[in-house]
């Protein structure tokens, strides 16, 4: 089949007004023939109207031609009008194949635009890219690290993360500041109100600590990563419990202090039954945990309950050590000393808390930048 195309079509009312001329018939001559008005004949000519089917049967007729001819000629022409659109919709099909296109717009991540050329360049800067035929980066690390898009949903978390960063203001980062601000988070343990003062903490240790609302399919609990020399920690609060919230945070402290994140973030996914982990993350996990409660001490427990492990046990374990039941609970979990549904209330919610007091985008906040 030749698929060669005219490298210019001409409207039908061109060559109705040669055929007009060859004859010596003038516009209303035609339409009195046909038994039309003058203005259809006009409007064909001027290419204000398109052939109808109808309309086609009648020049077919009075020219002694096909009907087909015309409207292959209408339809050659209206192709050739839309082959400008077709390239846009080309371009819209690319790009919403590659980004999360209707979410970043819902989430306000993204501003829109009528005019897709300034759409499509909206989407580029928010991902550090030139083309769209790019694979994307983390543009502030050191050592840059792409992502396929498989996991264009997590860089563009990131990205809204690191936007939001920067307008959280801290004190100079040091280690031994972090380091000695451990402790004043520990105190917090005890009771889901005191998690309001954890922002104010890390602050003070040159720390920021934000939280992005997580996207849809996307496995993303937290990250750990530098700008400007400053740590942050990016929270998705993707799952709404105390233990969870005090694990992610004390685990991503633990990379901050090993001077980890810095030449490309870090993404942690919070899932049961992981087992294969990079020694950074088994090491993180394991002193978070500690954080939470001393080994020691979980084992002694579990050592001396196992395996009645109540509801008033537990209680009165988190008491003696000043911390929240849930965490307690959490760490039975993960420990397998007890199925995941068994004290699953003592996980108690604390994500309108975290909301109130950190920077949050999402969750009902929108922020302007």
């Amino acid at each position: 089949m030749d698929m060669r195309k005219p490298a210019e079509v001409f409207p039908p009312g061109d060559f109705l007004s040669e055929e007009l001329e060859a004859r010596g018939w003038s516009q209303v001559e035609l339409a009195e023939i046909l038994g039309r008005p003058p203005r259809l004949i006009s409007e064909i000519i001027a290419g204000k109207r398109a052939i109808t089917p109808e309309t086609a049967k009648g020049l077919a007729a009075a020219f002694g031609t096909s009907p087909q001819l015309w409207m292959n000629l209408e339809t050659s022409y209206q192709l050739s009008k839309a082959r400008i659109e077709e390239g846009e919709v080309t371009r819209r099909a690319r790009l919403y194949g590659k980004f999360p296109v209707k979410e970043l717009l819902k989430r306000g991540w993204i501003e829109n635009s009528e005019n897709f050329d300034v759409l499509e360049q909206r989407f580029l800067n928010f991902f550090g890219m030139t083309t769209v035929d790019e694979v994307p980066a983390f543009a502030h690390a050191a050592k840059k690290t792409t992502y396929d898009d498989s996991s264009i949903v997590q860089l563009a978390w990131l990205n809204r993360a690191k936007q939001i960063a920067r307008t959280v203001v801290v004190g100079k980062f040091s280690n031994k500041a972090l380091l000695a601000s451990v402790p004043k988070l520990r105190e917090c343990l005890e009771f889901v109100e005191e998690i309001r003062n954890v922002s104010e903490i890390l602050a003070g240790a040159g720390v920021r600590l934000v939280v992005v609302e997580f996207l849809p399919g996307a496995k993303l609990d937290g990250s750990c990563f530098w700008i400007d020399g400053s740590p942050v920690i990016a929270l998705s609060l993707r799952y709404d419990r105390v233990d969870n919230f005090w694990h992610n945070l004390f685990h991503e402290i633990d990379h901050i202090l090993h001077g980890e994140g810095k030449d490309a973030p870090i993404f942690e996914v919070i899932e049961s039954g992981q087992s294969e982990l990079p020694p950074q993350e088994r090491r993180a996990n394991e002193t978070a945990a500690n954080h939470c409660i001393p080994s020691n001490e979980m084992e002694g427990f579990i050592a001396r309950v196992n395996p009645l492990f109540t509801k008033v046990s537990i209680i009165g374990f988190a008491r003696r050590l000043h911390v929240h039941p849930g965490i307690v609970a959490g760490q039975l979990h993960s420990r397998h000393a007890v199925p995941y549904s068994f004290h699953k209330e003592m996980l108690e919610k604390i994500r309108g808390i975290v909301t109130s007091c950190v920077i949050t985008d999402g969750f009902g906040n929108k922020i302007s930048l």
